[in-house]
């Protein structure tokens, strides 16, 4: 079985660090999602017979990394949906390394959106447009390299492919991003776009939940990581 890197773990809850490669969830390629995986480990793990639990509360583009949390019960999983739903107890904060710096260090994005279903894509549009959607977003320009640009982005609406078309919006591609504009591709396939951070209020025992994802093992993003760490 493939290796899953567990950042938290309760009766309740487990939460993976997602490398771009894995899927979230089955699609038509027939590849093994992640919550497939994480079944696997869990029956291992607790020696569990049958079908494990395993729901999945949200989801990241395949080419993203970073936490992502999964259900181990149907009470969990049904509290959960309700938490990303209504976002009231819950931050999501991601990186995303970008090919040009914003005009501002730091705003907000507001934006309505439609996807493209054939396309998987979503474009810019007016509010009037057939399926607008709202879209809301933070950011903020925490650190450079000699070509590069490391931005926080703190998500207020979870609209499709939401931080990577607002950030192209406004000129800032994510590196390896060609669906939206990148010059270039990143060898491995995948974006350099990462769940950071979430922090939300556990839905059974109500404490504070923080949960750290570690960047992806490549030069670029340990480079911004290690200089994040540095400064503070």
């Amino acid at each position: 079985m493939d290796e899953i890197e567990i950042l938290y773990e309760d009766n309740h809850l487990i939460a993976i660090n997602k490398r771009s490669s894995d899927l979230a969830q089955g699609d038509n390629t027939g590849d093994s999602p992640l919550a497939d995986k994480v079944a696997v480990y869990l029956k291992e793990k607790y020696n569990k017979p049958g079908n494990v639990f395993v729901g999945v509360t949200h989801r990241l583009d395949r080419p993203v990394s970073g936490v992502m949390i999964f259900a181990r019960t149907s009470k969990a999983l049904e509290r959960m949906n309700r938490l990303f739903k209504e976002k009231s107890d819950l931050e999501k904060i991601y990186w995303a390394i970008v090919e040009k710096r914003p005009q501002e260090p730091q705003g907000k994005l507001v934006n309505y959106l439609r996807k493209n279903e054939k396309q998987n894509k979503s474009y810019v549009c007016e509010p009037s447009a057939e399926g607008a959607k709202e879209a809301q977003l933070e950011y903020k320009l925490l650190d450079e390299s000699d070509k590069y640009y490391l931005i926080e982005v703190k998500l207020l609406t979870g609209r499709h492919h939401q931080i990577r078309v607002q950030l192209a919006n406004i000129g800032c591609v994510i590196k390896g991003d060609l669906k939206y504009g990148a010059r270039r591709s990143n060898p491995d396939g995948s974006i350099s776009l990462h769940a950071r951070r979430i922090s939300f209020t556990h839905p059974v025992s109500k404490q504070h939940i923080d949960i750290v994802a570690p960047v992806p093992e490549n030069t670029l993003w340990k480079y911004f990581e290690n200089r994040q760490t540095d400064s503070k």
